[in-house]
């Protein structure tokens, strides 16, 4: 076996290089690749430009493949599926993350805004166990457009005592409204009421399946409610715990090149995306491993 893992100075994340991801793996190697998974939330594959056959074969050799958001969305609010929109050719397990206009239409989500910290899909009930996404066309690094991964982990660690308390055994919804860059989703553009929010239920503080380690399961912000609580009270509670989670000391900083390869564990590492120059094109595309149910 020739992989090396060689974890980053953030406290999460690794480079895994001696492997060529876009052949079948021996056995071995892939078992060493799932343990530097689970052991470092966040792993890096340079120099892997592939196709999106590929892309998925990798993927399902660790997995059963999720559908992208839309059609995720589509499944359990019976809402419109926004994901064929200008991407018909696409795969349907594949999500396309770019700002290129083609023929008039977008042809992937996001364009070139930011991207909050968010975890993905979380407003279904069974959100994605992992992510994987591939650089395929990158801006310049000081045209913007990197991605920055938290680890939940040490962020539910280092919380007080008191605060551990106080949301151990709540449930909040991850509204299902908005995407990660803020976006009103088709069908879920007007909300009075975040009690009542479309959205799954999730625990405030989630058992990893895999290690058994908690973590915060935050979502993302935007018309989120702990369940139970005055409005006025779960926005206090939220506000203070994104605050606390957010820290760039959780936090490891990812500078795009064609060829990488990231893949995260969905259920205890959250992701962000800065900004980029809209004159410049951003390609992106996207597998993801079904998960379980939350606990």
């Amino acid at each position: 076996m020739s992989i090396t893992v060689s974890p980053f100075a953030a406290g999460l994340g690794a480079d895994i290089a001696g492997v060529d991801i876009r052949q079948p793996l021996e056995p071995a190697d892939r078992d060493a690749i799932r343990a530097a998974w689970l052991d470092n939330l966040v792993l890096r594959f340079r120099d892997q430009e592939m196709d999106d056959a590929q892309h998925m074969a990798f993927t399902r050799q660790f997995g059963e493949l999720e559908f992208n958001p839309g059609t995720l969305i589509a499944r359990q609010y019976g809402v419109e599926d926004y994901s064929k929109d200008g991407r018909e050719a696409v795969p349907p397990e594949i999500s396309v993350i770019s700002n290129i206009i083609e023929n008039g239409k977008a042809i992937g989500g996001l364009g070139d805004g930011e991207a909050f910290w968010h975890t993905d899909s979380s407003f279904v009930d069974v959100p994605p166990a992992a992510s994987l996404l591939r650089s395929i066309e990158v801006p310049p690094p000081s045209a913007g457009g990197a991605t920055e991964f938290l680890n939940c982990y040490a962020a539910y660690e280092a919380l007080d005592d008191d605060m551990k308390a106080r949301i151990d055994g709540l449930q909040m919804i991850h509204a299902a409204t908005h995407s990660s860059g803020g976006k009103a989703n088709r069908g879920f553009e007007t909300v009075s009421d975040v009690t009542q929010v479309p959205g799954a239920r999730q625990p405030m503080v989630r058992t990893h399946p895999e290690t058994g380690r908690k973590a915060l399961f935050l979502g993302r912000r935007i018309n989120a409610y702990v369940i139970g609580l005055p409005v006025a009270e779960s926005e206090e509670l939220l506000d203070e715990l994104w605050a606390h989670t957010v820290q760039a000391k959780f936090t490891w900083r990812q500078e795009w090149r064609v060829g990488d390869l990231i893949w995260w564990d969905n259920r205890c590492a959250m992701h962000r995306r800065d900004a980029f120059d809209p004159a410049t094109r951003r390609l992106m595309h996207r597998t993801q491993l079904k998960g379980t149910r939350p606990v």
